[in-house]
């Protein structure tokens, strides 16, 4: 009998042929060409086109040999489980795909990020209905997604998203308490205008200065390879309590929100649990239309690739029609016109410009206390990309990918401090563990989402209407952010002896010690007096921060008490670390740079350069004399 022409489904579509003698949607093993299947080929050898890419050609057009060794079969990790990663991280999958995937994970970090300027603004100055507090919301998503662009593109190359962090609240806290009087005192009821903005433009200028010259200590050790040669001491014992930390330190802050509405945020969470586990493999049909074929059927797989947008889309639009008919009471944190008026008052268009609240002041005492929070910052995004790299189906990030990957997080923060967004960058955790939940670790969508997150700083009011979502959604989405994140430290676990109390002892001392003193200093911030009040603010910060301390335990702890390198798990971590085959050198590929790497290569001075790709270093051996 004629096999039927059914065509190849669209790549992230999944691997389904239409149906199987009940009428039903029939699964078929990717890259099998049996009659009457569809195949899947490869992404990245094959590159999607929309509804003319070679995807949609008819099966007898398609040959066994067009499809890639990696579409063949799935891809299996080390240790024998199978890869269901939609896309991984070379993937590109079509661009009418990568746009919702990105606005997806725009929508994780938005939460976040406007959170900062909520926090921020009352210490400056700016009142909750000025218009202002739009334009540095703006600002903060137009810098966020040009260092997400660079980061992603040029950086460490994971689809890690980088925005604003609390890391820098702190040390902005203090220097404000320091520096200036406190609000009440400064603001007068018969200033003019611009006497107001002045109030708090001098005090965003001081911010400025001091972020955008700590970020040079961070630039120095990033591309400098200091961070690197810390890699040495960085074993599976220290990556656990630290990425671990990133979790559990959060979950105040998803508390916080979720408990502003219990109701809606159970439901956020039900609905994506729904979504991202119990509905993720039931296709629903699509309509397609090819030229030459006419129209034809799809099965798309809308639940696993989107369910943190339809879970946002679902429980916002909810607490909008329980708004409208007014059954949340005033100023229920559920509803979404809480913020109505600063959409009203943001202008439609404005682009962000450098130092366009003033030149930026410089004082010692802010920068040395803003560097607390560029350490904090680099420590935390370590631990973020090694999960990163592990849950979007890379290899581990070689040391040249790191040093550049740091070098470039203190790019964004100049970047950050020159355009005035009152915060730095560092790697977004919720975003990784959005990754873990939709299954797509692919680069092209993070850039896609830098994308949007430029275009809602230039449309203002896109970027205001992003403070409706509700807190109790944004709290709900991030419980289960947060937990994901929890459980992807805890899987470097793996590599190491559990039977060993050695072990034990590290693993669990470190995590608790971790929660327990930064606890502890939140609630007596005071609590140093050294007589010297920057070192004062530097110490805070470091003893605030729950990852640094459980990574710093975790790292002393496991490299001064004795144990075996197998009972550490150091014989299996450093298969990983160490490119000893030709097997580990392609896996590697996706952390080169996206251009000129044949020219790179053929310049032998560039591998003593700690941020190029054929780095060796001065003590390492060249590639080849490796002794196993």
């Amino acid at each position: 009998m004629e096999a039927s022409r059914n065509y190849e489904i669209t790549p992230g579509l999944e691997n389904y042929g239409y149906n199987d003698d009940e009428g039903r949607p029939k699964a078929i093993k990717r890259g099998e060409a049996a009659a009457g299947a569809m195949v899947m080929t490869d992404v990245v050898s094959r590159p999607a086109q929309g509804l003319n890419n070679p995807s949609f050609l008819p099966e007898s057009e398609v040959s066994v040999n067009d499809i890639s060794p990696a579409a063949r079969e799935p891809e299996e990790k080390e240790d024998g489980s199978e890869n269901d990663l939609v896309y991984s991280v070379d993937d590109v999958p079509p661009w009418y795909i990568s746009i919702p995937l990105g606005f997806q994970q725009f929508l994780t970090m938005v939460g976040s990020t406007i959170s900062i300027p909520y926090i921020l603004t009352p210490l400056i100055c700016i009142d909750s209905s000025d218009p202002a507090r739009g334009k540095l919301l703006c600002t903060i998503l137009f810098v966020s997604g040009m260092v997400t662009f660079l980061q992603s593109t040029i950086g460490i190359r994971l689809p890690i998203i980088q925005g604003g962090t609390f890391s820098f609240l702190v040390p902005t806290i203090a220097i404000l308490n320091t520096k200036f009087e406190s609000c009440d005192d400064a603001l007068q009821s018969n200033m003019t205008a611009e006497e107001v903005e002045e109030v708090w433009q001098v005090r965003i200028r001081e911010i400025q200065g001091a972020i955008a010259v700590s970020s040079i200590v961070q630039i120095v050790i990033g591309f400098s390879g200091l961070v690197g040669l810390l890699l040495k001491w960085i074993t599976p014992l220290t990556i656990v309590p630290t990425v671990t930390l990133v979790g559990l330190a959060l979950f105040d802050i998803a508390a916080e929100k979720a408990s502003l509405n219990w109701g809606i945020a159970i439901i956020t969470i039900v609905l994506l649990i729904l979504f991202s586990q119990y509905m993720k493999e039931i296709p629903l049909p699509i309509p397609t239309y090819k030229v030459g074929s006419g129209c034809t059927i799809s099965w798309f797989y809308i639940f696993k690739l989107f369910p943190v947008l339809l879970a946002i889309l679902l429980s916002w639009g909810l607490c909008a029609i329980l708004t409208a008919a007014e059954l949340l009471p005033e100023g229920n944190p559920a509803r979404t016109d809480l913020n109505i008026d600063l959409i009203n008052k943001s202008p439609w268009f404005r682009f962000p410009y450098p130092c366009q609240w003033g030149l930026p002041t410089v004082s010692a005492a802010a920068v040395l206390g803003m560097v607390a929070g560029v350490i904090a910052s680099m420590i935390e995004s370590i631990g973020d990309y090694y999960a990163c790299a592990r849950i979007a189906g890379a290899p581990p990030p070689p040391v040249h990918a790191i040093n550049r990957g740091i070098g470039f997080e203190g790019i964004g923060c100049l970047l950050a401090g020159l355009w005035g967004s009152g915060n730095g960058t560092t790697s977004y955790s919720e975003n990784i563990g959005a990754i873990g939940v939709t299954k797509v670790g692919s680069r092209r969508v993070v850039q896609f989402a830098a994308v949007t997150m430029m275009v809602s700083g230039i449309v203002g009011k896109f970027g205001a209407a992003m403070v409706t979502i509700p807190d109790p959604v944004v709290g709900g989405i991030f419980l289960v952010m947060f937990s994901m994140i929890t459980a992807v430290g805890l899987s470097s676990l793996q590599y190491v002896s559990l039977s060993s109390s050695r072990n034990i002892f590290v693993i669990g001392f470190s995590i608790f010690f971790g929660l327990a003193l930064p606890k502890w200093f939140q609630a007596n911030s005071d609590a140093i007096q050294t007589g010297s009040e920057t070192f004062d603010q530097v110490l805070t910060v470091l003893l605030q921060t729950s990852m640094l301390m459980g990574g710093i335990l975790g790292c002393f702890l496991d490299n001064t008490i004795p144990g075996t390198p197998e009972e550490r798990g150091l014989l299996k971590w450093n298969r990983h670390l160490i490119s000893s085959s030709e097997k580990d050198e392609i896996k590697s590929d996706c952390y080169d740079l996206p251009i000129g790497m044949e020219t790179i290569r053929k310049m032998a001075w560039t591998e003593y350069l700690p941020f190029c790709p054929n780095f060796t270093g001065c003590c390492r051996r060249r590639k080849g004399s490796f002794a196993p």
